[in-house]
């Protein structure tokens, strides 16, 4: 295995792709940098907070404390898994800084491994993972709405998916105007975001208050208060089912951890999403890592805090029953009419969040594209022309020159977010939330271990690359053996839905060479 060398035209070579693969992939320099670079830090800050925060802090800590025998070690799964994304998120950064490109991981793993394993990063993204978070996010938007109104075991029928699939599209057009507006859009939705925890938070402060100065008084879960925090407990199941964590073996109770920690990491997704927009920062060497290093523990705070608030907030019995913890939480301390406004707010964190992904989904298609991976069209940025005239370069947009029509002048990729938003409603139309969540997971854990993996064998085949930010070689050792850990345990206990990602890849493979080839025929 080779290092990466120079070629004459100074192109770094990939580490295991052969000569062809490598001038294929340096081909058309017209393509690259696509977007301006017209990002900072703080935009980067907010768009790793905005998709991060999202549904995850509001649903997921009932899945969580269901499969832990005590609040405190529930608390102790989310500082794990907040201190794990950030160790991928180091790791994403360094190879940010090091190997510059739009699309994610994909350029990272075509530089790494190949255009073959580029490619597929790519198509499992594109075609499977973003439109699949698309739908959880918009079903998880209308369910809020539901659960506030009374209204369970609504999710699969056809109104509620219609419903979802209108969501997906307004969010959808607001991405499409520009960039400007759907970032600062998005930093109203961190606003929201910080809001709704810090709501959350004052009032389990206040509990605390009000519980140590009158102790007798019955508010809040009094658990808190009464019980030790790292005691023992019978959990309480959603069907009613109970746990007695006394008679449980320790394989059962590692059982039970790791579908506690998988939990745990769903509600961290979206940690990786900075890199996406590394090709449109300023100066992102110095930007991402910042960006990331602010960004993951500000969001490990604010979980662990809200998880804390809510086990005084509710009695211990009741977290593990309920999908809609922060509603159910703030509904009982202050009564129906405050419930709804928490629904309200945190219908306004999950358009954030959908709104992110939604931006992110976008400049997948376009990379992709931009590669040869994709038709021409999805990679057009301001217009929806289906010519390569039609397109307009970054320079154009931001010139006044009056050439250049007012309606072209917008950096959205419109093309590419289209084709997001139809892939998300077919998989809102066909999938449900639990089945949708576990694919989107086997996925991005997938490539996250091939990634992060690359990322060590770099360490050791390529020692003089370039890395303005390095993190100790440990960091991406504990996270690619984490990540193969929940990929192999998503495999075995969902094999449906491990199948499907097959297949798909399967079926990505086979666009690959049958496009490969017929660019090569044109060509010639």
């Amino acid at each position: 295995m080779s290092a990466p060398v120079d070629s004459e035209d100074g192109v770094r070579r990939p580490l295991l792709a052969d000569q062809r693969n490598a001038e294929e992939t340096s081909r058309s320099p017209s393509h690259q940098g696509t977007f301006k670079r017209n990002l900072g830090a703080s935009e980067a800050f907010a768009i790793v907070i905005s998709i991060v925060i999202g549904s995850g802090i509001f649903t997921s800590p009932g899945a969580i404390d269901s499969n832990v025998p005590s609040p405190g070690v529930a608390l102790i799964i989310w500082l794990v898994g907040g201190l794990l994304a950030w160790t991928g998120a180091t790791t994403m950064a360094e190879l940010g800084t090091a190997i510059p490109g739009e699309g994610g991981v994909q350029p990272y793993l075509q530089y790494i491994f190949g255009d073959v394993f580029g490619f597929l990063a790519a198509w499992t993204w594109i075609i499977a993972i973003m439109p699949a978070t698309l739908a959880i996010l918009s079903i998880v938007f209308i369910e809020s709405i539901y659960s506030a109104a009374g209204i369970t075991n609504a999710a699969t029928s056809i109104e509620h998916k219609l419903l979802s699939i209108l969501v997906l599209v307004i969010i959808s057009l607001a991405n499409s105007i520009s960039t400007k507006a759907t970032t600062r859009l998005n930093n109203f939705f961190v606003v929201t975001k910080f809001v709704s925890i810090a709501g959350v938070v004052i009032a389990g402060l206040v509990v605390i208050i009000i519980q140590t100065s009158h102790p007798n008084r019955d508010i809040g879960g009094r658990d808190w208060f009464t019980r030790s925090w790292f005691g023992y407990r019978e959990t309480v199941n959603p069907d009613g089912s109970r746990i007695d964590w006394a008679k449980l073996s320790e394989w059962e109770v590692l059982g039970h951890y790791s579908a506690a920690l998988y939990g745990a990491l769903w509600a961290y997704s979206g940690w990786d999403k900075a890199i996406y927009v590394s090709a449109e920062l300023s100066s992102p060497a110095r930007q991402l890592p910042l960006a990331l290093n602010t960004a993951i523990p500000t969001i490990v705070l604010c979980f662990i805090a809200a998880n804390a608030a809510y086990y005084i907030l509710l009695p211990w019995n009741l977290i593990s029953t309920t999908d809609s913890v922060a509603v159910t939480a703030i509904g009982r301390l202050l009564g129906p009419a405050v419930g709804i406004l928490a629904a309200i707010l945190i219908c306004l964190v999950v358009a954030g969040s959908l709104l992110g992904n939604s931006f992110v989904a976008g400049r997948m298609v376009v990379s992709a594209s931009n590669k040869n991976w994709l038709p021409s069209f999805l990679g057009f940025v301001g217009n929806l022309g289906l010519s390569s005239n039609s397109t307009i370069t970054s320079e154009e947009s931001s010139s006044d020159s009056p050439d250049v029509p007012k309606e072209s002048r917008s950096d959205a990729p419109v093309n590419a977010i289209i084709l997001s938003a139809i892939l998300g409603a077919l998989y809102i139309l066909l999938g449900n939330f639990r089945a949708l969540l576990t694919f989107n997971g086997l996925g991005e854990y997938s490539f996250f271990f091939l990634t992060v993996l690359g990322a060590v064998i770099l360490r050791f085949r390529q020692r003089d690359l370039h890395r303005p930010y390095k993190p100790l070689v440990i960091v991406p050792i504990v996270f690619a053996i984490v990540s193969g850990f929940v990929v192999i345990r998503g495999a075995v206990f969902a094999p449906v839905q491990a199948i499907i990602l097959i297949v798909l890849w399967s079926i990505g493979l086979v666009f690959y060479w049958v496009r490969k080839r017929w660019i090569t025929n044109r060509e010639e």
